[in-house]
């Protein structure tokens, strides 16, 4: 169903999911399932896949051109799927578009620090991620209780992104991040990354039955949810309808984004004309 972006009614607006990849489809999916009557619009930069090993201030830049680019759809609401952009630019987003309504990703170390028994919690997440501010923040105000364990992860978003989640090389990957953790005595492991979100049965797997794995995804779609009925926006009368968009080659893309959310997926090019 083609999604016609133009609207009188505000709360007909879209919701945008932006991220590196396919790694917000994990937002997505929650979503769809939490707002069945939303207009959702998928954007993934993946010309510019992957966001891990890039500057901040790099990834930064992406992000305020695909907010503006996002915003004047209109979207009503933009969720920043991705943690290594939400480290990088969400504060920034924020001063840009002070009447826009963002949601960002942060490592889910509040609820793990919570439930942790063994008072250490371990995140899997982009080298990004940790040296973004956001990390820290989160860290100082929940975490005064437990020991926070950083794993960071390089390689492993690209490898989902390009690769089917039964790929057998998948197992020696997530063991080579998760095995140090649960020698180290974590028993709960955060997400830090939505790509990890896509392979979470493996995850859980590996770590076995004694760790706790965090997905975030179902709490921003709640979050989602929450701002757009604080702000009336909320759309009360479906058909909810789905676009998924991507700033680079959209052929596999469509293929694995098949994959993951169980059905087929036909990618539009992303009308963003910019290549660094």
């Amino acid at each position: 169903m083609a999604l016609e972006i133009l609207t009188e009614k505000p709360e007909d607006g879209v919701i945008a999911v932006y991220d590196s990849g396919l790694g917000g489809l994990s937002i997505l999916r929650e979503l769809e399932r939490l707002l069945p009557d939303e207009r959702l619009l998928y954007f993934a930069d993946n010309i510019h896949m992957p966001y891990g090993p890039r500057p901040l201030d790099e990834v930064r830049g992406f992000a305020l051109l695909i907010a503006d680019h996002l915003l004047h759809l209109p979207a009503k609401a933009v969720v920043v799927a991705c943690n290594t952009a939400s480290a990088a630019a969400l504060h920034a987003l924020r001063e840009a578009y002070p009447n826009g309504l963002f949601v960002g990703m942060e490592p889910a170390v509040k609820p793990a620090a919570a439930e942790s028994r063994s008072g250490r919690v371990g995140v899997l997440a982009t080298q990004a991620t940790f040296q973004g501010e956001l990390f820290e923040s989160v860290v100082e105000r929940f975490a005064q209780d437990v020991v926070v364990v950083p794993q960071p992860c390089p390689g492993l978003a690209e490898f989902i992104e390009n690769h089917p989640p039964d790929h057998p090389v998948l197992d020696a990957m997530v063991e080579k991040f998760v095995q140090p953790l649960i020698r180290d005595g974590v028993d709960m492991l955060v997400l830090g990354c939505t790509h990890y979100a896509l392979v979470k049965e493996t995850i859980q797997r590996i770590a076995g039955p004694d760790v706790t794995v965090v997905d975030p995804s179902p709490a921003v779609a709640r979050r989602t949810r929450a701002v757009l009925e604080e702000a009336k926006l909320l759309r009360e009368r479906g058909p909810g309808e789905v676009v998924v968009t991507a700033s680079g080659e959209t052929e596999r893309f469509s293929e694995n984004a098949s994959v993951h959310l169980g059905r087929a997926v036909k990618a539009k090019a992303a009308p963003v004309l910019w290549i660094t």
